[in-house]
């Protein structure tokens, strides 16, 4: 690794690198290994999520040397540089038509893909379901047995290299056309209810005490979390601004083998 990661970035600050095999190699091969699953855009170390910068220019440096071509998949024709990933069903993945995992992305075994989006960079945990035309942005981090309801728009990012992605922790629930952007984390067990809208600036309001207490990018463990709004006012008037409101916590007796829909019953919240 250390070899590609010296060539990748070798070759990204003087372009002119890449005309020679060995370094071009060196990106195709780190995409590779992304497509496996064994290299991530992201990691956690230290219970802190780390970005792998040198990896994001592989995949940018990717799309210049990757070719145009026409891509066949059934009834399907594409025409694109990225072609979709090969060997579900060894993997032991389920991609529901025209779902479609981009190759450079790592879904793990037992991974539901409905008619949905996996862009490459991203890394998607077992057991996790992505529903009907939701999205999971390039380089973000889905953890195990995670729902990513219909119409889930998970933000993706490769510039600047360094950035932090968007990651959702394992048990997570992302409720109907949510998005999630800007490197948000959504940390393990975390409710997130419909049309939520969390961006890096977004106020993440913990309403449940006395006193208000204010989040910005971190949606904390096993929070349920529902659409708000704050007044803010302006020269011309005061207006509503959007927010996103901590109304309660996950009870205990809500695991994994308990419809997340009854955490957010529990709460009178939307899915």
């Amino acid at each position: 690794m250390q070899d590609l990661k010296s060539r990748v970035e070798a070759a990204f600050d003087n372009r002119s690198l890449l005309e020679d095999e060995e370094h071009s190699r060196a990106v195709f091969d780190t995409v590779e290994e992304l497509d496996k699953g064994r290299l991530r855009v992201a990691e956690k170390r230290d219970g802190e999520w780390t970005s792998n910068a040198w990896v994001m220019k592989a995949i940018n440096l990717y799309f210049g040397l990757a070719k145009m071509e026409t891509i066949q998949a059934g009834p399907f024709e594409y025409h694109d540089k990225i072609p979709t990933k090969k060997g579900l069903a060894e993997a032991g993945v389920r991609v529901v038509p025209p779902g479609t995992v981009r190759y450079g992305a790592h879904v793990e075994a037992g991974v539901v893909v409905m008619p949905g989006y996996v862009n490459i960079g991203a890394y998607v945990a077992s057991g996790t379901m992505v529903d009907t035309w939701a999205t999971v942005g390039s380089g973000a981090q889905i953890g195990r047995d995670v729902h990513l309801a219909g119409g889930v728009g998970i933000g993706g990012v490769l510039e600047p290299p360094g950035a932090t992605p968007v990651v959702v922790e394992d048990g997570a629930f992302i409720g109907s056309r949510a998005i999630v952007v800007e490197g948000v984390r959504v940390e393990r067990e975390a409710v997130v209810g419909a049309n939520v809208v969390l961006t890096s600036s977004t106020q993440i309001i913990d309403v449940t005490g006395e006193e208000e207490v204010v989040h910005r990018g971190v949606v904390p463990a096993r929070s349920v979390v529902v659409a708000g709004t704050r007044s803010r006012r302006f020269p011309a008037g005061e207006y509503q601004l959007q927010t996103a409101l901590i109304i309660g916590q996950r009870k205990e007796s809500t695991d994994q083998k308990t419809s997340l829909n009854e955490a957010l019953r529990d709460f009178g919240v939307s899915v």
